[in-house]
């Protein structure tokens, strides 16, 4: 019984409510449309009369037509183009393991013949820098004094001039039929022997120069050498091309200059050189206390720039 009193008196009780919201409004009934109607096509799809009308007409039958020439072309193109990739793959399928193979090959060849030519480098290096231990600027220059004086001293005795006969009538022929040649003399006939002296005392400076570092050694073979070619020119020249009595004893005789006179004349020219080149040779420099300070001082780092405008114009 008290059970029931219980929920009859809950039924009587009103019901609790949650906090109502705002006030929804009532949404106003918009007008309704009237019905529309059809508008005749006046856009760029919509055919045209007169001229542009039948292109328009055309072109689309002309894009139709193609259209349906490609749709058409499209599957045996396809299947070529297939069949094409195929027998691409079978050739390269054939060919390719003996092309990798000579590539390989190739490549190994490449590998070895670097690895010699870095070998041959290597111990070209190494060869040439003992010879340069042993070949000094000094002794290669003393030697090429000492050859060109014993050049010098062989050029006297080979012939200098000689007088040919009739040399005219033999202008134009061939170098086998050479005219006579007569009165022939050697270089040091001319200047009784002058320059052997000349060409030994630098030779044995040559040999000097090779042991020992003088450089006033390379001023007198330098002075030699000017001295040899003096009496070349004022000496042997005039008396090369004097003809002498053949003049009046032969027709048409004329002197000549030969091979004797050119190698003296070269090996004097040499002397000059070779002299001036073992003076102006690079030389050791003796470094004292003072070039040390100044080695030192130009290896010293530089000081940090104090602000950046410095900084800037350093850049």
């Amino acid at each position: 019984m008290r059970r029931r009193a219980g929920t009859e008196r809950q039924r009587d009780r009103p019901k609790k409510r949650g906090p109502a919201g705002p006030a929804k409004r009532a949404a106003k009934k918009l007008p309704q449309r009237r019905a529309m109607i059809a508008a005749p096509r006046r856009g760029a799809s919509a055919p045209k009369k007169g001229l542009g009308g039948l292109v328009r007409k055309a072109s689309w039958r002309v894009d139709r037509l193609a259209n349906r020439g490609l749709e058409a072309a499209y599957p045996p193109l396809h299947a070529l183009l297939a069949w094409l990739l195929l027998q691409w793959r079978r050739l390269v399928a054939l060919t390719g393991p003996p092309l990798r193979a000579a590539a390989a090959l190739l490549f190994r060849l490449l590998a070895s013949s670097e690895r010699l030519l870095r070998r041959f480098a290597a111990a070209a290096a190494r060869a040439t820098t003992a010879a340069s231990r042993v070949i000094t600027p000094q002794r290669a220059i003393g030697s090429t004094i000492l050859a060109v004086g014993i050049c010098l001293v062989v050029s006297q005795f080979v012939d200098y001039r000689g007088v040919e006969i009739g040399q005219a009538s033999y202008a134009g022929l061939p170098d086998v039929a050479a005219p006579p040649t007569v009165d022939v003399r050697t270089a040091g006939e001319a200047h009784s022997y002058l320059l052997i002296p000349i060409g030994l005392l630098a030779a044995a400076l040559g040999a000097l120069g090779m042991v020992r570092d003088r450089r006033r050694i390379g001023l007198l073979v330098a002075a030699l050498g000017l001295i040899a070619v003096a009496v070349i020119l004022l000496v042997d020249l005039p008396a090369g091309l004097d003809v002498g009595s053949q003049s009046s004893r032969f027709a048409g005789a004329s002197a000549v200059l030969q091979k004797g006179f050119w190698a003296e004349l070269a090996a004097a020219a040499g002397l000059v050189l070779s002299g001036l080149l073992y003076y102006a040779r690079p030389c050791r420099i003796r470094i004292n206390s003072s070039g040390r300070a100044a080695s030192a001082q130009r290896r010293r780092p530089r000081r940090q720039a104090s602000s950046q405008a410095k900084v800037a114009r350093s850049a």
